[in-house]
């Protein structure tokens, strides 16, 4: 298929910049949900679900953004490979707004595929 890659074993297509920024505080509260984590390694994850092309210059302003709303609470962990990693861990505030992102996503992810599932009239004979 056109455009598709592999990522370590995943097949990616290309993802439209204007959509990945409408998702990706709520995969990042997804991902922190599940358990603290510092920013590399969110990268790493992402990368691995399928986010191939996403960098750390997306995602750190992204985790910025997020704490300073109160969504994430961040500590400090030593590091023996270098300097201290600062952990994400989500806030009861950003597990209340994750369920409501969810939520919405799939509310809209319906209405999309409603759309886009419906049958296409063939374009012969077909009025616009």
């Amino acid at each position: 298929m056109p455009g598709t890659r592999r990522h370590n074993g995943v097949v990616t297509t290309p993802q439209d910049p204007q959509l990945l920024k409408g998702v990706l505080s709520l995969v990042l509260m997804q991902l922190v949900a599940e358990r603290e984590d510092y920013g590399y390694s969110l990268v790493v994850r992402l990368q691995g679900h399928g986010f191939a092309e996403l960098r750390e210059g997306s995602v750190y302003p992204a985790l910025t953004r997020l704490e300073a709303a109160g969504l994430l609470g961040s500590r400090l962990v030593r590091s023996a490979s270098g300097p201290a990693r600062k952990y994400y861990g989500i806030t009861p505030a950003g597990r209340a707004e994750l369920v409501r992102g969810l939520a919405a996503w799939n509310a809209l992810v319906a209405a999309v595929q409603r759309i886009t599932r419906a049958p296409h009239p063939t374009t012969a004979g077909s009025t616009p």
